[in-house]
């Protein structure tokens, strides 16, 4: 029997086992799910202090834009009408009973600092542990660190900046104009809000199609579901066909524009002032950035990662023993989604309990 440490939440980490799962988010859950139902010896290990907190840090008035029908993970159904949009904050909820109900061995405020090769295995470190695994899964989700351009160093002490990712209410904006820095979905939802009580500009990012919340009496995404677009391969001549960014989801964007001003890309700053893409200027008390995140493998070694910094998977799954879960468009367009990045886990989850018996 090998050796264990104990994590912070005092349960005891071992320090040898067949599989780690890093990060208990969404992805984490679901590829849990189809562990344990394998068979297979893993634990899981999440940084956090307990469930759903990326969500628990979302803005407070958050909806998903998805119907409870589509919230759901493998096995368990969202609760309540499936025709209704969950508040932000009944995903911790749901999460919590989902590892309950499949027994997950879930060891919190267990933050992986690296993974490195060892062997034919990986050595998997924490500030608390070291294990030795032969397989490593990465379930971190999509959305991992806040993009800011480099050129928001050039607005003055003067103007507040925060990303969305650390928005929470408009109470926390001081008075005065608000410039919010991109028009996908977060910002344009932001920018709604704020516009209750803020002279709000949105500055556009890149051109986005619009999605009606809901298409003849169905939510968008019960039609993007049966025509088959959330499961396409993207690497599919199709798939590349349609591969458009991320549609505006219910926004009403020409409502919007009689209350919030628009304005071009931003593409430089001065003092107080943002510079646009046709060369107007915008000054701004507050400039919110919902810019978007990019994905950090930092803490994966160097040996674990391609010419390109990237890690090397085919869809997810990975020959060296590293496989990936919840990337964004990881092998579709539902790869990165709470109630679509199941199929992914499933998948995954069967690779790895399959050479895990090998």
């Amino acid at each position: 029997m090998p050796s264990s440490s104990a994590s912070a939440g005092g349960s005891e980490l071992p320090r040898a086992i067949d599989v780690v799962v890093i990060g208990a988010g969404q992805a984490g859950l679901a590829v849990g799910r189809t562990l344990k139902q394998a068979g297979v010896d893993f634990v899981m290990l999440d940084a956090a202090d307990e469930l759903g907190v990326s969500w628990t840090h979302r803005w407070d008035s958050l909806r998903l834009f998805t119907s409870a029908r589509f919230c759901g993970l493998p096995g368990l159904p969202f609760p309540g009408d499936p025709d209704r949009y969950p508040a932000k904050d009944e995903v911790p909820d749901y999460f919590r009973t989902y590892a309950a109900t499949f027994e997950l061995p879930i060891h919190f405020g267990q933050r992986v600092v690296s993974v490195g090769r060892s062997g034919e295995g990986f050595t998997v470190t924490t500030p608390h542990a070291s294990i030795a695994a032969r397989q490593v899964v990465a379930a971190v989700g999509a959305f991992q660190t806040p993009v800011v351009p480099e050129f928001s160093k050039r607005l003055a002490p003067s103007v507040t900046q925060l990303h969305s990712h650390a928005y929470r209410n408009p109470e926390q904006i001081p008075a005065g104009k608000v410039a919010v820095v991109g028009s996908a979905n977060s910002g344009l939802q932001i920018a709604t809000e704020l516009a209750g009580s803020r002279e709000v500009v949105v500055c556009k990012g890149r051109r986005q199609p619009r999605l009606p919340q809901r298409i003849l009496g169905r939510d968008a995404f019960w039609w993007l579901s049966k025509s088959g677009i959330l499961r396409l391969p993207t690497n599919t001549p199709l798939a590349r066909r349609l591969a458009m960014p991320d549609p505006v989801v219910g926004t009403k964007i020409d409502e919007l524009a009689r209350s919030v001003g628009f304005a071009e890309r931003v593409v430089d700053a001065e003092g107080a002032q943002l510079v646009t893409a046709d060369g107007k200027r915008i000054d701004a008390t507050t400039v919110l950035w919902a810019t978007g995140y990019r994905n950090d493998w930092s803490w994966l070694g160097a040996e674990l990662l391609g010419a390109d910094g990237q890690p090397r998977h085919d869809a997810g799954i990975g020959a060296s023993g590293l496989h990936f879960v919840g990337l964004y468009r990881m092998r579709n367009r539902g790869s990165a989604l709470l109630g679509f990045v199941g199929r992914d886990a499933q998948r995954v989850g069967a690779a790895v309990a399959q050479r895990s018996r090998r």
